[in-house]
């Protein structure tokens, strides 16, 4: 009897904590990133250059296809509505691509090493990068926001990124001894990212409702495809040995600055709202669309700025702020969503 109710115990015990995890965005998917980058530590041929598989090849056409199926969801009628708050846009455009490198450039005199500029640059990628869509979405949904202009915010991000990232990325690297091709770089990410938006805007009418019905699977084939960017990006940087400067304490420390990077964006924009009296739902959606960014974004424009071994570096500290995100987030999101009266809590 004893034992059967220890049994009983621990099974409730693993539940909660996969029910948690699931609330927290940490399902499958998370695990399956962690195993791709074990994978291409053990086994980091098949994604190199010199692999016959061209792996990196078939995933830069399943980026090309994650977009146009986003662009397929798009409604432009929703995007139209969705203009009207622009005090709300403005603020969490500005916070997404102007609040986020400011502060990443204000620590930059504290990397000093060749390897330390490396790791700040993958740093500043990250803050340069645009916000997430569906975590910020169902955050929103699940703090009560602004639902409406949680989408709208989401949708516009992803394209604004796909200039604003590329400009701050060649103004930092060309201050270095990088040589950046900016124009080459927004021609190439306006070819795999924005013409399949815009082609799947355009058929949003006739196949949107497709997209909608078969989400689920679409949203399988995109995590299906960024698991690929991500091995391949991986096994270039462990094949060239880019992470031997790297060991548990720096990231750990990496870890706990992404931490303070989000706690930093969270409370300036709480205070923010609170002097521009937005509505408690407006506020929500501001904090939470502004202080996300995405993976998907990051590892798509990480294959377009980035050849060679040095990608996968420079996803290392997206991944980490991603996890961290979902985490933080949902916590806060539960909170808020037990007390709809309740202010964003400081």
């Amino acid at each position: 009897m004893r034992i059967a109710k220890c049994h009983q115990l621990k099974a409730r015990i693993m539940n909660k904590i996969f029910e948690t995890a699931r609330k927290a965005g940490l399902d499958g998917f998370m695990l399956a990133l962690l195993s791709m980058i074990l994978l291409a530590w053990l086994w980091p041929y098949p994604g190199m250059d010199t692999s016959p598989f061209h792996l990196s090849e078939i995933s830069t056409v399943a980026v090309s296809i994650i977009f146009f199926f986003y662009g397929l969801r798009l409604s432009p009628e929703k995007l139209r509505t969705g203009l009207v708050n622009w005090k709300l846009h403005v603020m969490v455009h500005l916070s997404t691509f102007l609040l986020f490198p400011l502060i990443a450039l204000a620590f930059k005199p504290m990397f000093k090493t060749e390897e330390d500029q490396t790791l700040w640059l993958a740093i500043f990628f990250l803050t340069a990068l645009p916000s997430t869509v569906s975590s910020s979405v169902v955050m929103v949904s699940i703090a009560r926001g602004n639902i409406p202009a949680a989408i709208f915010n989401a949708s516009i991000s992803s394209l604004i990124g796909v200039f604003v990232t590329p400009l701050w990325m060649g103004v930092v690297m060309d201050a270095g001894p990088e040589h950046f091709d900016l124009l080459a770089v927004v021609g190439k990410l306006s070819l795999q990212v924005l013409l399949p938006v815009f082609a799947g805007i355009m058929l949003n009418k006739r196949w949107g409702h497709f997209a909608e019905s078969h989400k689920k699977y679409i949203r399988y084939f995109d995590q299906s495809s960024i698991l690929l960017i991500v091995y391949t990006s991986f096994c270039e940087s462990f094949g060239e040995h880019l992470f031997s400067s790297l060991g548990l304490k720096e990231i750990v420390l990496l870890g706990i600055g992404m931490l303070g990077l989000f706690f930093a964006i969270y409370f300036l924009l709480t205070f923010i709202c609170n002097i521009l009296k937005f509505s408690r739902e407006d506020q929500i959606t501001a904090v939470y669309c502004g202080s996300k960014k995405s993976l998907v974004q990051g590892a798509v424009m990480s294959k377009v700025l980035f050849s060679g071994p040095q990608a996968g570096i420079m996803l290392l500290p997206i991944m980490i702020y991603h996890a961290l995100q979902l985490i933080v987030a949902s916590i806060i999101a539960q909170r808020l969503s037990r007390g709809s009266d309740e202010k964003v809590p400081v």
